[in-house]
This record gives C-alpha cells, structure tokens and sequence, in this order.
C-alpha cells in the first residue's frame, strides 16, 4: 500500500488541477453544460493529466541528484529513494500511452496537441530547461496547447486573445515560480535548476509586472471583443476584469511582498485571497453567460 501511495506521488495528482484549461473553450463559450461536448472535453483533460504526469515522472528520474539537494524537492519518491528509477520509467511510459489512447479515442486534433505536448517537454526535461527564459516560454506553451486540444475536441472556435491572454498568464506563474528558485539559490548556493543563473529578482520582477499588464489588456480585449460578444450574446463580460484585476495584485503581492512564489497550485490550494477571486470570478461568469 505504501508504495502504491508514493507512486501516486510521483503522478503528482495535485498538479492536475491545471489541466482545468482544457475546458476553457467550452465554458468561455456558454456551453460547459452540454454533455455532448463535456464528454469528449474531459477525456482530453484526463489525456492531458497523464501526459503531465509522465513528465513528471521523466523529470523526477532526470533530476534525482539534484532534487536532493533542494529543501522541498528531496523528499519526492524517487529523490528519497521510496520509488526505484525503474519504477519511475515503466509509469512514465505507462502514462504516456494511457495518454495518447484517450487522446486518439476523440480525434486526431487533440492527439496532435498531445503528441506536440510530449515532444516539447521531454526536450524541456532533457536539455530546454537549462535555457533562462525559453524554459518558462516552454511551459506557457504547454497550457496553451491544453486551451488548443479543448478547443479541437470539440469543434469550439478559440480566440486569439484566450490564446495570447493564456499564455500570457501561464508564462507570469512560470516567472514567479523562478523567483523562489533564485531565492533558494541566494540561500543556499545550490542551483534548484541550470537556468537560475540567468535570472534575479530584478529581472523578474520588472518582466513579470510588464506580463501582469499586458495579460490584463489581453483579458479586457478577450472581453470586448466583437466575436466574443456576439458568440457569448452578452456585452457585460468585461465586468467580470475586476476579479481578474484583483488576482493579479495578489499574486504579485504574494512574490514582492511576502515572498511566496513558489508553486502556484499550492498557493491556489492555501491562498483565500486567491480562492476568493477564482470563485467570484466564475461566479460572476456564470451569472453574465448562463442566467442574464
């Protein structure tokens, strides 16, 4: 039982929950209850939740060495030594095929985005994280692809500005998340990741302040726009920017202020503040697309 437990672990189930793009075309649009479109949306998302996780699994296996000398990371299965680098393969692949069969069971559009998905980050994990700057691009691209195979598995058309504003959004979590992997470095000298050297608290502080605004542009330009409007038949979604507004002061308090940048599922999961916004911001979504 214990080592079926840190199996589990090592799939990072937690992380799951970012997977929760893929269901972006369909709630943006008014249709989330649909079950005609909801089925084959959800097999894409628990496509795209074993693709993740086989990476995970790939990076675990690749970074042991290092993860052991992190405060958080060493006590990850295979880091600690709970589950065999062996072990650590066979759910790789394991998860990798699981994947692509949901994936080809809905069509060969999200099966595309979920091959592109795996290519792009078993090259993240073997060499691309090493590089400042593409290796957050990598990961912003990967959610990117999660808002594209939603859309694909379900014939929604996806604006470009849900596009740009995804990744847009994703990149800021990533800079934020390197921000407590330079702190960890300052502390203690060791590099959490290759990377970190080209990046301080400056740097990212400035890039990440100019990502916040821009996302916020995108979101009020997303919520404006002529082809949104008319497809969601309600004028009034730009209302809903308050939340958004709100979100992103708090999680660029969280990082300059309070010095908590780390992971951003984590700070979902702890954060009020936070969970407030996500809440009010569906909420009040749901009330402008679904009862107005």
């Amino acid at each position: 039982m214990k080592r079926m437990t840190d199996i589990v672990r090592l799939l990072r189930p937690l992380q799951w929950m970012k997977n929760v793009f893929v269901l972006a075309p369909l709630f943006f649009t008014g249709k989330l209850l649909m079950v005609s479109l909801l089925g084959p949306t959800l097999l894409v998302m628990a496509a795209f939740c074993l693709a993740a996780s086989s990476i995970y699994c790939l990076n675990d296996v690749r970074d042991a060495e290092a993860d052991r000398l992190h405060p958080k990371k060493r006590l990850r299965p295979i880091a600690s030594g709970k589950v065999s680098v062996k072990t650590g393969y066979g759910v790789m692949v394991a998860a990798m095929v699981g994947a692509v069969v949901l994936a080809l069971s809905v069509g060969t559009g999200p099966t595309v985005c979920i091959g592109i998905y795996l290519l792009i980050n078993i090259a993240y994990c073997l060499k691309l994280k090493q590089v400042a700057i593409l290796d957050v691009a990598l990961i912003a691209i990967g959610f990117v692809l999660r808002v594209l195979g939603g859309g694909m598995a379900t014939g929604i058309w996806i604006s470009e500005w849900l596009v740009l504003m995804t990744f847009l959004l994703t990149l800021l979590l990533a800079l934020a998340k390197r921000n407590d992997d330079f702190r960890i470095y300052e502390l203690t000298g060791q590099k959490p990741r290759q990377s970190i050297t080209g990046y301080n608290h400056e740097f990212i502080n400035e890039v990440v302040s100019i990502v916040a605004a821009v996302t916020l542009v995108c979101y009020i330009m997303y919520t404006m726009s002529p082809d949104v409007t008319r497809r969601m038949g309600t004028r009034y979604v730009y209302l809903t920017s308050f939340w958004v507004l709100a979100g992103l002061f708090r999680y660029l308090q969280n990082m300059i202020v309070y010095k908590r940048s780390g992971s951003p599922t984590k700070a979902m999961v702890k954060d009020r503040f936070l969970q407030i916004c996500v809440l009010g911001w569906i909420a009040s979504f749901v009330v402008i697309i679904y009862l107005i």
